[in-house]
C-alpha cells in the first residue's frame, strides 16, 4: 500500500513547493506566493484549491489587515508541510527544479526505495496509476538521473529498476 500522504502530496505538481513555503512562513498572501514560487496565477489558484480540499490550507478568518496572511496552514497541514519541506529540501539539494516530478514520480521513487523494482510490482503498489503514467514517470525519473533500468537478457526479457545515489537521497526524504 503506498503512503497516502505522499500520494496526496504528489497529486498536484506544485503542492510540495507550496506547502514547503508554508512550512517556513506559516501563512502567506496570494501575491507573495506568486513571487516566491514563480507560478502563474491560475496554477497557484488550482494548487491552493487542492490544498484546501485536502484540509491543509485555509483562508485566514482574521484576514483584512495588510500584514496578515490570506492563507494559513491548518493543523493537518502542518504535518503535510513538514514532510513537503523535507522533500523540497532534498529536491533542491539534488538540483531538481520545483515541480520536476510527474504526478507519480515521488510514489515511484518511494516504491523502488522499498524494494518494488519490477514494473508489475510498481503497478500493483500504485494501483490507480495507469501503465502509461507509470512508464512516463519512470522515463522522466531516468532523465533526471534518479532511476536506472537494467534489462536482464532472458526469455522474455526482464526489466529491473533501481535508484541512483541521487534517487536514494530523494527516497530517504519521501519515506
Amino acid at each position: 500500500m503506498p503512503d497516502p500522504l505522499l500520494a496526496e502530496l504528489s497529486g498536484h505538481r506544485w503542492l510540495v513547493p507550496l506547502l514547503a513555503d508554508f512550512a517556513g512562513h506559516k501563512g502567506a498572501r496570494f501575491v507573495e506566493l506568486i513571487h516566491r514560487l514563480g507560478l502563474p496565477r491560475d496554477s497557484l489558484t488550482r494548487t491552493l484549491e487542492a490544498a484546501m480540499r485536502n484540509g491543509w490550507v485555509q483562508r485566514n478568518p482574521g484576514h483584512g489587515h495588510p500584514i496578515r496572511p490570506e492563507y494559513i496552514l491548518t493543523k493537518a497541514g502542518a504535518d503535510a508541510a513538514r514532510r513537503a519541506a523535507t522533500i523540497a529540501g532534498a529536491q533542491a539539494a539534488l538540483g531538481l527544479p520545483p515541480g520536476a516530478a510527474t504526478r507519480w514520480g515521488l510514489p515511484i521513487i518511494a516504491g523502488i526505495g522499498t524494494g518494488h523494482n519490477r514494473f508489475n510490482a510498481l503497478s500493483r503498489l500504485l494501483a490507480p496509476a495507469s501503465p502509461r503514467a507509470l512508464s512516463q514517470g519512470l522515463t522522466a525519473l531516468g532523465r533526471h538521473g534518479l532511476v536506472t533500468r537494467d534489462v536482464i537478457d532472458r526469455r522474455p526479457p526482464v526489466s529491473r529498476y533501481g535508484l541512483t545515489r541521487r534517487g536514494e537521497l530523494l527516497a530517504e526524504a519521501c519515506l
